[in-house]
């Protein structure tokens, strides 16, 4: 992060709006939760065990089900529909720990939502594995990237408008959909996404991706509407005075790469190898996310190319030249790079955003001071982010 941003950050406000269906029902729940949560315990630890959890199970899931096409053991879809709950619950009480131990920041909010894209990530293929997708390749890619573009488009709309709009059937809703889909897969088995469904003549697999994708497009139109009226920035630009338009391509690119890559491939490397091909890609999206986020919160210009796109890059490249390596080699070597390349990123930009604010990442002790500011300035500096965040604890998050 630049020093400009670093600046931009101690400005920054946390602003949302809306309420979804069944978010003032789960409140009582999370508000009894988190004073079950000892006052030691810092709000981004919460998080990143929530996160833990998530990708744990998600990846368990893979495991048995490389393929997507192959039906795992019971307790792996359990595991998978618990992992998702507490990630759930952990994620909507970090920011009333925060507020509970007057420990509020701005990193808070960023390592909340960048939990929240990588969550995205392992949750949208976790779904694909239990519906066996890889039985329809098609319909596989369409779900997964259908996820990370409403959770992109949810974050685009906030840079553009500043604030972070909840709908009626928001995250919450999503991941109890989630959840009963995991349950689903554990009692009836993949015979039952085979059904067909009666009148319409579709399976229950083909059904289900239809609402949601339906679900999603009224989302992602909302968003639109939003962004298309123009921004909070000057003559109706983003909060960072650029053009309403301008995070398109970065989600666009990786998207059509994948596409492209998917469709010319000589050893059909999507179909034979769906979940390491969607993790490499979600990774490099995961990163992208981040930026966006990061980009509204200091009113910063989002770039159009990052270094997560090398990954890509390699396969289109090897394509091009007619797979003079192995793609599934390559696609090792992209998937490898891709997460090195996020996990530094995140890891680099909580350590600068720590020693600008002079605060530990996850402990609430407050570091020395270096710039004579004491711990309750500190406080004051990110307090109205997280409380504000917290005061409403929608997981200020995702729209998947």
């Amino acid at each position: 992060m630049s020093e400009a941003q670093l600046k931009g950050l101690d400005e920054h406000k946390y602003s949302a709006s809306g309420t979804s269906a069944v978010e003032p029902v789960m409140q009582v729940f999370w508000r009894w939760l988190v004073e079950k949560v000892p006052l030691w315990v810092a709000p981004n630890l919460i998080t990143l065990v929530g996160l833990i959890i998530n990708v744990v199970t998600s990846l368990l899931l893979m495991y048995y089900s490389p393929t997507a096409a192959e039906e795992a053991p019971v307790w792996v879809y359990m595991s998978c529909a618990v992992g998702l709950f507490l990630y759930q619950s952990l994620d909507a009480i970090d920011g009333k720990q925060a507020r509970r131990t007057g420990s509020s920041t701005p990193l808070g909010e960023l390592f909340d939502h960048g939990c929240d894209s990588i969550s995205t990530v392992f949750v949208g293929m976790a779904t694909c594995c239990a519906m066996t997708m890889g039985d329809n390749p098609d319909l596989m890619f369409i779900t997964f990237f259908n996820a990370v573009f409403v959770f992109y488009c949810a974050h685009w709309q906030t840079y553009v408008s500043g604030t972070l709009k909840f709908g009626f059937f928001d995250v919450t809703e999503t991941q109890f959909g989630v959840i009963m889909l995991f349950l689903l897969s554990m009692v009836l088995g993949k015979e039952f996404w085979g059904i067909q469904v009666p009148l319409v003549g579709l399976s229950m697999r083909v059904v289900a991706v239809i609402c949601s994708t339906s679900l999603s497009t009224w989302t992602v139109w909302g968003n639109f509407q939003t962004i298309l009226k123009g921004g909070a920035g000057k003559n109706g630009s983003t909060v960072a005075g650029t053009s309403v338009l301008s995070p398109g391509f970065p989600i666009l690119f990786p998207i059509v790469l994948a596409l492209m890559i998917y469709k010319k491939s000589s050893m059909d490397l999507f179909q034979n190898h769906p979940c390491l091909y969607l993790l490499m890609f979600g990774m490099a999206i995961g990163k992208i996310t981040n930026k966006l986020v990061i980009a509204h919160m200091t009113k910063s210009e989002m770039t159009m190319f990052d270094s997560s796109m090398i990954g890509p890059g390699l396969l289109f490249l090897d394509q091009y030249f007619n797979s003079f390596i192995n793609e599934y080699i390559v696609l090792w070597i992209s998937l490898i790079f891709v997460t090195f390349d996020l996990v530094q990123y995140c890891f680099l930009v909580c350590l600068q955003i720590c020693d600008h604010l002079d605060i530990y990442c996850f402990n609430i002790t407050s570091k020395p001071s270096k710039k004579g500011l004491n711990s309750g300035n500190m406080s004051k500096n990110g307090a109205s982010v997280q409380n504000s965040q917290n005061s409403t604890t929608h997981e200020d998050k995702k729209a998947q």
